[in-house]
């Protein structure tokens, strides 16, 4: 069984795949950047930047479904700003009842609500767009060439790397408890206890896996220390940006920097 689900690289030739990754990560921070700086209320700028997205994620080939299905993963946090409908003062939109509770529900607090999912929703696109076009090492080089500290390029790095080792560890710990699991056979009938029972092998797994890949990670490195790792992942130096890649990325700054001088005019 492998576990390269982990990585969300998709390969391909399209001009995404083929910018710069330097100017890929800038330009997606600076698109999460003007989605966060956008005000409240300004809908037909959050038209545009969807816009704008959409065109890159057909330009990248990676599927418009592919990245509006895990783009879903935002709402479950946006979720986290839900009492600012309730607790934003100002003209009444809709009052709820439940029981001895009186739920007022506010004009800007919704719009306040509505443009905090929306620009949440935005922003996961592009850091999909970013991931699913890019491999995670040319990630690590782009993150080092705009001088983010090298010591926070580590320690991304390392998770990236002992993620697939605490995966790895869980499909072992998996197959173990499969092939050590009777089976009847017969439909209908479940191997294992009832539900309590199952949560305590399922916490005493979870145990199992923590201790495994700590110790295995604690190998690791060892190892990396005996091959002369010291806290600093050295590469190749970096080839120039090519022209067409300086101008991609004044083009996308451009536009951004429109469309977040046009979201004062239309924000509340």
């Amino acid at each position: 069984m492998h576990i390269h689900f982990l990585d969300p690289y998709r390969s391909g030739d399209s001009l995404i795949h083929r910018l710069d990754p330097r100017v890929k990560f800038v330009l997606a921070l600076a698109f999460i950047l003007t989605c966060a700086l956008t005000p409240a209320g300004a809908w037909p700028v959050y038209v545009l930047l969807f816009a704008t997205i959409l065109a890159i994620e057909i330009l990248s080939t990676l599927g418009v479904g592919y990245v509006l299905k895990r783009a879903i993963l935002a709402f479950p946090f946006v979720l986290a700003a839900l009492p600012i409908i309730f607790t934003t003062p100002g003209a009444v939109w809709l009052e709820l009842g439940i029981g001895s509770w009186e739920l007022t529900i506010s004009l800007p607090g919704l719009v306040r609500f509505l443009s905090i999912a929306l620009k949440s929703w935005l922003s996961v696109q592009a850091a999909i767009v970013l991931a699913a076009s890019t491999p995670f090492p040319e990630l690590l080089v782009a993150m080092r060439a705009v001088r983010i500290p090298r010591l926070l390029v580590a320690i991304f790095g390392l998770m990236w790397r002992y993620l697939f080792v605490l995966a790895d560890e869980a499909l072992r710990l998996n197959r173990a408890r499969a092939a050590r699991s009777g089976n009847s056979g017969q439909p209908g009938i479940k191997a294992g206890g009832d539900l309590a029972w199952r949560a305590r092998v399922t916490g005493g797994m979870a145990g199992n896996l923590f201790l495994r890949a700590f110790e295995r990670s604690d190998r690791i490195y060892l190892a990396m220390v005996s091959r002369g790792y010291d806290g600093e992942v050295r590469s190749l130096p970096l080839p120039a940006i090519t022209s067409a890649n300086w101008l991609v990325l004044l083009a996308g700054l451009v536009i951004l920097g429109v469309l977040l001088s046009l979201s004062f005019l239309f924000g509340s």
